[in-house]
């Protein structure tokens, strides 16, 4: 009985812990605007860096690519990750990539790990599974999409997986797991930066609305993958 109790307890803390890393990750970008120019420059970095080479390479296959430009770790004995992140998808017929879509994205671990980290996170969706799964209202990694870290350096290899999850940080923890994280969609996000209420469908594959702010973001996303 006491240790269920225990359970619960340490459950409880540990989704108030990823309420507040969420909470205090959000604070970081405070505008949709913010975060589709701070996810120009995440892409940026991870296309000019020398570790990222399959990376660039396999760009132009992904279904979608969802950028997380500062996703916040922390923790003591059971922590938690949270940040803001965009989503834009390749149409299949003429390659041109789609307007952002806003989500959340958090996690909760446990096991020692002392200190906190700040890293830039994107995530290459690379089957119609995992498409379809991120046009949902949330997503868990791991369930609803499998997940697998991003193959880093030359000559190496992707694993099979819905995802691939690159991350670039500093900081005491050695790696980044994305297995079990939630991401949710921000409709709040979404309407106030098309101005009406949408879906990620109506964003993501009907393209029914749009935002000049992100046409450098989509461009630099076209140049990366090779077209428009």
């Amino acid at each position: 009985m006491k240790h269920i109790r225990f359970r619960r307890v340490t459950y409880i803390m540990a989704a108030v812990f990823l309420n507040v890393s969420v909470a205090a990750a959000e604070e970081e970008i405070a505008r949709p605007e913010q975060l589709v120019t701070l996810s120009q420059a995440t892409l940026e970095h991870f296309v000019a860096d020398p570790n990222m080479t399959w990376f660039r390479n396999n760009v132009s296959s992904a279904k979608a690519i969802f950028i997380v430009p500062e996703l916040l770790k922390a923790g003591f004995w059971f922590g938690g990750s949270g940040g803001s992140g965009a989503l834009l998808a390749r149409d299949s017929k003429t390659g041109n990539w789609s307007y952002p879509a806003f989500y959340t994205m958090g996690n909760v671990t446990f096991g020692l790990q002392i200190g906190a980290e700040l890293s830039e996170v994107v995530l290459m969706v690379m089957t119609e599974k995992g498409l379809d799964s991120m046009l949902s209202t949330s997503v868990n990694l791991g369930a609803d999409a499998s997940v697998a870290a991003g193959p880093v350096g030359a000559g190496a290899k992707a694993a099979t997986a819905d995802i691939l999850a690159f991350s670039r940080s500093k900081g005491i923890f050695a790696g980044l797991t994305v297995e079990g994280a939630a991401i949710v969609v921000r409709d709040k996000w979404n309407h106030a930066y098309y101005g009406k209420a949408v879906t990620p469908v109506d964003i993501l594959v009907r393209r029914s609305v749009s935002n000049e702010q992100a046409d450098a973001l989509r461009s630099l996303v076209g140049k990366a993958a090779g077209g428009g």
